[in-house]
């Protein structure tokens, strides 16, 4: 398979709302994206490197931190409850227009954004898990669902996420991204990631020892 250009690269307890001056980005108009699980005709039409990076089973939080040579921070964009999106409670079996706790965040790798990543959990599920996400802060989310046992990872699906729900900044058509749901007891937990073109510089950029 050639090697991926640029361009290739970028198209293809109870919780209260934390004070963060920002607004979550979602567009309810928008047409539910189109998630879709590994397939060979993915396979077939998507560069090797982007492959690697969407379907990696391993913590994007610790691959981030190797590539970026231990220079990886979390920057919280917004928290709070919200009504989910459509394709946000279908994945977590939940009722359309179900609320939840939405977290946004930029995954960073030498102070530049790197990954825009959204997690969300149904109320009622996470209250009775009681797990506090309130109080993540600039802490990693991925890296407290890898190192907790009782959360099982379900399948990954990828899609090319809708520029609508991006930060304005980085609201570019083409995006890769993906998602899975961490499952524990009855709490079902939705980690969508989006990989960002500064991403993709770095990989050229810096050598990723895995």
């Amino acid at each position: 398979m050639q090697a991926a250009s640029p361009n290739m690269l970028s198209s293809g307890a109870s919780l209260a709302c934390n004070c963060i001056p920002t607004v979550p980005n979602e567009s309810p108009q928008y047409p539910a994206a189109p998630w879709t699980p590994h397939t060979p005709r993915l396979a077939a039409k998507t560069p090797a490197l982007i492959l690697d990076w969407l379907f990696d089973q391993g913590s994007l939080t610790r691959r981030l931190t190797r590539l970026s040579a231990q220079q990886f921070s979390v920057t919280p964009l917004y928290e709070g409850w919200q009504s989910l999106r459509e394709d946000e409670c279908l994945a977590l079996g939940l009722a359309p227009g179900s609320e939840g706790w939405v977290r946004e965040v930029y995954l960073r790798g030498h102070g530049e954004p790197w990954v825009f990543a959204r997690s969300v959990a149904g109320r009622d599920a996470l209250r009775d898990d009681g797990l506090d996400m309130e109080s993540l802060g600039s802490r990693s989310l991925g890296e407290l669902l890898f190192c907790d046992q009782g959360f099982a990872r379900q399948a990954i699906e990828v899609c090319q996420y809708p520029a609508a729900w991006l930060p304005v900044e980085q609201a570019v058509d083409g995006l890769w991204g993906r998602r899975s749901r961490f499952d524990r007891g009855a709490l079902r937990l939705l980690v969508a990631e989006v990989f960002l073109p500064a991403l993709w510089q770095a990989t050229a950029a810096y050598k990723e020892v895995r």
